[in-house]
């Protein structure tokens, strides 16, 4: 069975959310040097600093995933500059359902301006809209105030706390916060 694909190009007030490509290697890389370490006690991925080669290959993979309709990789740009602002994702949780997750990070020098709560935003739409959503999720370590705010910001409701539920980056155990929205919940807003 065909699944639908993000459509993206997508434009927000201040944002392009473009799907992944290696092209987009070195403004992620350099925004990743720059974020590192407020990103490495929150992101798996960033356990350790990637290499330009390593990234080039990850947004080759991204690509070819995003294109098979697997997982959904955003990178975000100010649509004022075409500076690179933020990644994202809508990565498939379930195409039975159908659910969705939403991951997110914003570069160390455009962070607590709205960016990734626009993207957020953004992202929500569409999957509810065009992707065929019925839950959204937002998952992320319980201790990772913005990440948290940014959920509560882009109008995710708290469900669940998950205690011992993963390892961090420094191999401590810890507690993953689980927000929400449902279809119905969306419909009864607008």
């Amino acid at each position: 069975m065909e699944h639908p694909i993000l459509p993206l190009p997508h434009e927000t007030q201040r944002l392009i959310l473009r799907s992944p490509s290696p092209a987009y290697a070195a403004a992620i890389q350099e925004a990743v040097e720059e974020s590192f370490a407020e990103l490495h006690p929150w992101m798996p991925w960033a356990a350790r600093l990637q290499s330009l080669d390593e990234s080039k290959a990850y947004l080759e993979r991204s690509e070819a995933l995003f294109h098979s309709g697997e997982d959904f990789a955003v990178s975000g740009f100010l649509r004022d500059s075409g500076q690179f602002a933020l990644g994202a994702g809508l990565h498939v949780r379930s195409w039975n359902v159908p659910k969705f997750e939403i991951g997110y990070w914003c570069r160390t020098s455009l962070q607590r301006r709205g960016y990734t709560t626009e993207a957020v935003t953004a992202l929500t739409q569409i999957a509810f809209a065009q992707m065929g959503a019925m839950r959204v999720e937002i998952r992320c370590n319980s201790r990772n105030q913005r990440s948290r705010l940014v959920a509560e910001r882009a109008g995710f409701r708290l469900e669940a706390e998950l205690r011992s539920d993963d390892r961090a980056n420094d191999g401590s155990l810890r507690d993953t916060i689980i927000y929400a929205l449902y279809s119905a919940q969306v419909l009864a807003r607008d």
